[in-house]
């Protein structure tokens, strides 16, 4: 089979609908009713099929009329095709509408027990009738989700810079220690202390990851990584059983065995709202708007002198 469609097809496909509906009802009066079309219209249009197809589709019965063994068996072979067009475009159509429609929604994974529900529990109270399909991933696959279109809008932390972004403000990020550690009685502490210490991280391609590594390279010294994880809320039950210390956003939810302390030189990482490079529907761009507007209020704002920060 060519990889393009033939010209006959290329001519035909505009004209299915009106081929469609006049076999479906054998009345051409009918037909251009159903169509919205004059029946001079839908006369014209059939007569344009049977020349793309070059063969004869109808003949005249009584005060209608019937498809020739050449016009049913195209009937056989299209009907399914243009049902299932004509479907599609009705599930497009109703995913993009403002009221009903559907967002496919992303957020990171330092996110999502407090903050993103409560938010969209929020959000589904304004516009009941709207449907989000949610994703959880680290910065990277978001960013590939939407820029294959599997996703329509995303909180990032950072945003990448190929794709349009709204800042929401800023995630700080703390040391974070067992209870029992050395620095646990510390309000502050330097980078250049930790060289010494065991490090808990994600893998080398997580945004947070590669922030850990530039840092402690910029206060002299390689990281011991002893464990690498995806999942955050494991890797602080690891720091909690003392397994090692790490560098991570405030919970959402307080964890008991963890101990936060401030680094001297405040370490900050930027939260983004990506959308796609496409024009947003009507429903995405709700969804968009009503973040932007209420991020600071929904999203566990805090307000330090000069400076805001969101903790996600």
């Amino acid at each position: 089979m060519d990889d393009f469609p033939s010209a006959q097809l290329e001519a035909l496909a505009p004209l299915l609908a009106a081929f469609d509906t006049t076999a479906y009802t054998g009345h051409i009066t009918r037909a251009a009713e159903g169509l919205g079309v004059p029946q001079s219209s839908l006369s014209r249009r059939l007569r344009a099929v049977e020349k793309a197809v070059g063969v004869q589709l109808f003949h005249p019965v009584g005060r209608g009329i019937a498809l020739t063994p050449a016009g049913r068996e195209l009937f056989e072979r299209t009907r399914g095709l243009v049902r299932a067009l004509d479907d599609a475009i009705s599930a497009v159509r109703g995913n993009a509408d403002p009221e009903s429609g559907l967002v496919r929604f992303g957020f990171p994974l330092t996110l999502g027990p407090v903050s993103i529900p409560s938010m969209l529990a929020e959000f589904h109270a304004s516009a009941p009738r709207i449907r989000l399909h949610l994703v959880q991933a680290h910065g990277e696959g978001l960013a590939n989700l939407i820029r294959d279109g599997q996703l329509d809008l995303a909180v990032m932390i950072p945003s990448p810079t190929d794709l349009p972004a709204q800042v929401l403000g800023q995630q700080r990020i703390h040391l974070y220690v067992p209870r029992q550690h050395r620095l646990a009685t510390c309000d502050t502490v330097h980078l250049a202390d930790l060289r010494d210490e065991a490090f808990i991280a994600n893998p080398p391609t997580y945004h947070l990851r590669r922030l850990l590594d530039s840092w402690c390279t910029e206060a002299g010294f390689t990281p011991n990584v002893a464990f690498e994880i995806t999942e955050f809320e494991t890797l602080r039950s690891l720091v909690a059983h003392g397994l090692g210390v790490a560098l991570l956003p405030e919970p959402e939810t307080p964890h008991p065995g963890l101990h936060r302390v401030r680094l001297s030189s405040p370490r900050d990482r930027t939260i983004g709202l990506v959308s796609s490079n496409h024009r947003p529907t009507p429903v995405v761009a709700r969804l968009h708007d009503y973040i932007a507007h209420h991020a600071m209020a929904h999203i566990g704002a805090r307000r330090p002198p000069r400076h805001h920060t969101l903790e996600l």
